[in-house]
């Protein structure tokens, strides 16, 4: 029998700014060496859980707690932050925030340093520990030169480098292309291997967290566990859904087909499912589902046309692009971190000027034309919220641009109000912008964007952080807009957003388009998703597996069918 070493009893905690607990008579033990994943929609208290872990609570976010939080045997009520640190390492859903030195090896060593180890053991130490995170040959490198994947390798090694007992992983994959957090749980799993060391993580993106196995998932809501148990039992109850929690898309889609899924059919991996008895019925299913092709319109709304640019010449970051979005249409731009997706759209809103080439606006050729002409027409949502906020408080920060417009403030109230309904936001409209979460920040950004009423709306990361409810009810509305003729552009690492709400996608890789097709036919082409870092549908491996004559078919039906089942719910 493992032995305990997070103990949670009879445990419940109200910040000093609510009337009501975050967290409500938790009961919940954690062994050594065991992988647990918490999962729970956006408000529901999972990141409270996880900052009782770390020490933030009590001794940084003040409140009220009761009953008891014991780690290693010891009350964390009676440690300070420090000697928590000591025990529990997290690693932060944005590593930027997290880093303090320089280079990769100064900031592995920050830990050493405060602990004054000498200056040959702290060499050695952090050379181990770079090896087992694969960053051996980057120690030297500057910080701001890596890609998403390896910054995220420095931050697990700056905590691994302290010889922690406990790693809390908050949101891993939030900021990872999928590639690249299939990578970083299977390095998460690799260490759990060879170190034995307690895992704990945070996540929305549960199929993709499920890339290796997990010992247990525990769903936190409204403040309260309302399940712990294995993956397997967790895919066969109905507590995802309920919880408003995404289900992995072959599980989703194994149950449209009427298939009853079961512990015994270990349905929380694909590669160990059994689907005896369930075979008849999926092929019944597609065979069942027709899709009706639509129309597609030629509407040039934004074009590039051979646009090169680099932040340092002569090396091109963007090299020769080329694509048009036709007006009213939703597309996806995709591809592995560093590929240059973001600096297109800098290029797009005029933060950066082309060094060749040309970039029109419903025909009109804008390639030198001012950042405010273009923001008549285009509105950009950046990724992080931070880079766009300027008020402190959240209706003045909706309302901002509107306001630099001349809007009536009657017309302001109105419209912000509005704005606010959909994304989520109402109930805090006069709360200041530095009590949310970063997931709530996101949104206040989004709405910043949606007030105005541009020609092309372009998001980059839209749902990162967001869970399924949230998820919905900003994808929903930005299918309204788009019904209504709103061009809709979106950077993402979401496979699921690509494949749900975008019919079309461009694939992105070393500055350069290698594919511009439909969502579901990129995430089917293994030569464009090794190229651009993506990861293949699970519905297309289900599809194999059940030996559908044609699988991307198979995807193309679902992905109707799952839209015709969510208009349902509007």
């Amino acid at each position: 029998m493992k032995k305990s070493i997070i103990t949670f009893e009879n445990y419940s905690f109200k910040y000093r700014s609510q009337t009501e607990p975050s967290l409500q008579n938790i009961n919940l033990t954690i062994h050594e060496g065991e992988k647990v994943v918490i999962v729970g929609p956006s408000g529901s208290g999972k990141s409270t859980l996880a900052h009782c872990i770390n020490g933030l609570v009590p001794f940084s976010c003040k409140g009220d707690m009761k009953g008891s939080l014991k780690i290693k045997g010891e009350e964390t009520k009676e440690l300070g932050i420090f000697s928590l640190s000591k025990m529990v390492g997290t690693v932060l859903q944005d590593p930027d925030g997290q880093f303090i030195g320089l280079s990769v090896g100064e900031d592995i060593a920050f830990a050493l340093e405060n602990d004054m180890i000498p200056q040959d053991q702290m060499r050695y130490q952090v050379m181990e520990v770079s090896k087992l995170v694969d960053l051996e040959t980057k120690v030297e490198n500057s910080i701001h030169e890596l890609s998403g994947g390896q910054k995220q390798r420095v931050s697990l090694a700056g905590v691994l480098v302290d010889d922690v007992d406990i790693l809390l992983f908050d949101e891993p994959l939030a900021n990872l292309d999928p590639a690249t957090g299939q990578q970083a749980i299977a390095l998460i799993d690799q260490i759990q291997q060879e170190t034995n060391k307690t895992i704990i993580m945070i996540e929305h993106r549960l199929e993709d967290v499920l890339h290796r196995k997990v010992d247990r998932i525990v769903v936190v809501d409204e403040g309260r566990i309302v399940s712990d148990t294995t993956p397997h039992e967790l895919m066969a109850s109905d507590v995802l859904q309920s919880s408003n929690i995404r289900e992995p898309l072959y599980v989703k889609a194994l149950k449209y087909a009427g298939c009853n899924i079961t512990p015994e059919m270990h349905a929380a991996y694909l590669d160990t499912i059994v689907l005896d008895g369930s075979q008849d019925k999926l092929q019944k299913w597609f065979e069942a589902k027709k899709v009706v092709e639509k129309e597609s319109r030629n509407d040039p709304i934004l074009s590039l046309e051979n646009v090169s640019f680099g932040y340092n010449q002569p090396n091109q970051t963007i090299n020769n692009v080329s694509f048009s979005i036709n007006k009213g249409e939703m597309v996806s731009i995709v591809g592995k971190n560093g590929a240059g997706k973001s600096t297109i759209i800098k290029l797009i809103c005029g933060f950066e000027k082309v060094n060749s080439g040309k970039i029109r606006l419903m025909g009109e050729d804008i390639t030198r034309a001012t950042i405010f002409k273009r923001a008549e027409s285009i509105g950009m949502v950046m990724q992080n919220p931070n880079q766009m906020i300027s008020k402190h408080m959240i209706y003045d920060e909706v309302a901002l641009g509107l306001v630099m417009r001349g809007v009536g403030e009657r017309e302001i109230k109105e419209r912000v109000e509005a704005t606010l309904k959909v994304c989520g936001l109402h109930p805090f409209r006069n709360w200041p912008i530095s009590a949310l979460s970063f997931g709530q920040k996101k949104r206040v950004t989004i709405a910043s964007i949606l007030v105005l009423n541009p020609d092309i709306i372009i998001l980059d990361e839209p749902t990162a952080g967001q869970d399924l409810k949230h998820y919905t009810e900003i994808m929903e509305f930005l299918c309204e807009l788009n019904k209504r003729g709103v061009t809709i552009i979106m950077i993402t690492h979401d496979m699921h957003l690509m494949l749900e709400y975008t019919p079309r996608a461009i694939a992105i890789a070393d500055g350069q388009v290698i594919a511009d097709d439909s969502a579901v036919n990129i995430l089917t082409n293994e030569a464009v998703i090794e190229q651009a870092n993506l990861k293949k549908t699970s519905l297309f491996d289900l599809a194999v597996r059940t030996q559908i004559d044609n699988p991307r078919d198979f995807v193309t039906r679902f992905i109707a069918f799952d839209k015709e089942v969510r208009d349902t719910w509007q």
